[in-house]
């Protein structure tokens, strides 16, 4: 009974953990493509060249939400 009781309790701080996690990248989201529209909309030229980088960063924003995911179950076992 009590191993269930841990693995239940390691579970709701694992869901929290990634809750915490999950708040950096996706104000970071937030803040990469509101600046991006603004840039297009100041200079439609470079357009492209913005849309791409934009994408870059998005990318990397979310692979910190996917280590938030994985680290409770790497470091989780006791």
């Amino acid at each position: 009974m009590s191993i269930l009781a841990e693995g239940t309790v390691y579970g709701s701080v694992a869901s929290i953990g990634y809750g915490l996690a999950a708040i950096g990248p996706g104000i970071g989201v937030g803040l990469i493509f509101g600046n991006g529209v603004q840039a297009m909309a100041r200079q439609p030229e470079a357009a492209g060249l913005i849309r791409s980088n934009m994408f870059i960063g998005f990318a990397l924003t979310e692979a910190l939400a996917l280590i938030g995911i994985v680290m409770p179950f790497v470091f989780g076992n006791k």
